[in-house]
Parts: C-alpha cells; sequence; structure tokens
C-alpha cells in the first residue's frame, strides 16, 4: 500500500501574531527554520523514503520544503495545486480562532468576500491526490493547515465539524495511506 507524507510549514510570523494567513505570502520565523531542519532529521531518523517533495508556492512553505530537501537529499519542487486556501476578508485578521470565523469555516460553499469556497479547495486537493495515487513515487507534501484538513478528508470520513476543527502541528509529519 502506498504512502503520502504530509508536512505543514514550520512556524511563520502570522502563526505567532494569531493572524489568518491564507494566500498572504508571510516568511518564517527563526524557530520555523529550526523546525523545518528539525523535521528533515525526524524524516531520516524515521527512515522515511520518499521520492520527491512537492510544496505550495508560499514562502513560508517553500522554505520549509528546500530545508527538509537539504537535509534528507529528497529532491523538491514547487506544485501550484497545494497553495493555502484564500480566506478573502478573513486575511491577515486575528484570531485565527474567532467564533465568527470558525463558523464561515463549516460553511462550505462560502467564498469569505472575494476568498475561494472549501468545495474549491477540495476538488482541487482531491484531483492532485487522485494523480498521486496513480503514480509509483512515495511524495511528502509541504503545505498549509487548510490543505492537511482537506488531505485528511480525502483519506478519512469527518464530520462538518471535525472538519472545521482539523489541525496539525507545525512541521509535524503525517503518513496517509491509500488503498486500491
Amino acid at each position: 500500500m502506498k504512502s503520502i507524507y504530509f508536512v505543514r510549514h514550520g512556524q511563520s510570523e502570522w502563526n505567532v501574531s494569531d493572524k489568518i494567513c491564507g494566500r498572504s505570502d508571510v516568511p518564517l520565523t527563526s524557530k520555523g527554520i529550526e523546525q523545518a531542519v528539525e523535521s528533515g532529521e525526524n524524516i531520516l531518523k524515521a527512515g522515511i523514503k520518499a521520492d520527491e517533495i512537492l510544496y505550495s508556492p508560499l514562502l513560508r512553505a517553500k522554505d520549509t520544503a528546500l530545508n527538509i530537501s537539504k537535509i534528507t537529499g529528497i529532491p523538491a519542487r514547487e506544485e501550484p495545486e497545494l497553495i493555502e486556501q484564500n480566506f478573502g476578508k478573513w486575511e491577515g485578521t486575528s484570531p485565527r480562532n474567532s467564533e465568527l470565523f470558525q463558523a464561515d469555516k463549516r460553511q462550505f460553499i462560502n467564498s469569505y468576500e472575494g476568498g475561494e469556497t472549501m468545495l474549491k479547495l477540495a476538488q482541487r486537493i482531491y484531483n492532485l491526490l487522485d494523480r498521486l495515487k496513480e503514480d509509483d513515487k512515495v511524495y511528502i507534501l509541504v503545505a498549509h493547515n487548510g490543505i492537511a484538513r482537506v488531505v485528511k478528508s480525502y483519506f478519512e470520513d469527518m464530520t462538518n465539524e471535525e472538519y472545521a476543527a482539523f489541525g496539525v502541528q507545525n512541521c509535524s509529519v503525517t503518513e496517509f495511506k491509500f488503498t486500491k
């Protein structure tokens, strides 16, 4: 059974200030860079064998992926479909766990006044996962919390509440297994 691995980017400046990042291109903090290096070391220690790292074009994911690649020797390339969801009016707002934003996240057809709906995001990520499933390569995807949520929903059933509440820690490594 083929695996795929997911790594959320390292800590960003807006993670520290509790702002919603979305497609805003926010850099890693020095701690985020350290987390990325540690993630690469953890991948080596765990014996994870991957053919390629695919990463979101946003700086925080790119820098995380390139640090992991440098440590592991796994080649990395940008994958535009891994870009984070556009949260429209919510981009740059704080706090990330506000009741209003959490309620909006449960409305899957909501475009957040200029953003991307959860349904369009899911279509984009599901299409990518369907393509990756068909080849013989093992991938590490380096992206964002919103992408992690969709990837998990591709592999496991989730309620709307579980989906909206799901999150992964910065630079954690999560394995998912494709079934044929």
